[in-house]
């Protein structure tokens, strides 16, 4: 999720083959009308509820897909998994992502300076967090959204 440059389709083949051999991490496809259109992961990071997560949204996805994407993801995750808390992170000059965090109901729990190297310079990560009460509230206010639109 941090890599600048574009993937190839070997680099993407090495990641899956060990990815799918980690049995904490779940490895998710998001799919609009039976077209891929994103992806979602999560990796347990305790054996007390809680995860990491990390996305992408296809370049191409229709616009929305994005929102529709982490809905689905947390609400699996909580209401399906069990997960208690959710826990993401953001580059600090990521503004798509931290601001998607904050949409969803993330809280900022921290940063940490220079904590990411991309092989020139360092930079700043944007820790979020998100518990199961956090998402139940936020749940409840998308749903009163909806039913006034």
């Amino acid at each position: 999720m941090l890599t600048k440059h574009e993937i190839t389709i070997e680099e993407h083949q090495m990641w899956f083959e060990r990815a799918s051999k980690d049995f904490n991490l779940s490895l998710l496809v998001f799919e609009l009308n039976k077209i891929c259109c994103g992806y979602v992961q999560f990796k347990e990071t305790n054996f007390n509820g809680v995860v990491d997560w990390g996305f992408y949204i296809a370049p191409d996805a229709p616009k929305g897909s994005g929102s529709k994407l982490g809905i689905a993801a947390l609400e699996m995750a909580f209401n399906k998994a069990g997960v208690f808390k959710v826990c993401g992170q953001a580059l600090h000059w990521n503004k798509p992502s931290i601001k998607f965090h904050l949409s969803l109901g993330f809280v900022q729990e921290g940063l940490l300076r220079d904590q990411h190297f991309d092989g020139i310079t360092y930079h700043d990560m944007i820790y979020f967090g998100m518990l199961k009460r956090d998402w139940l509230a936020k749940k409840l206010l998308l749903e009163q959204v909806n039913d006034h639109n």
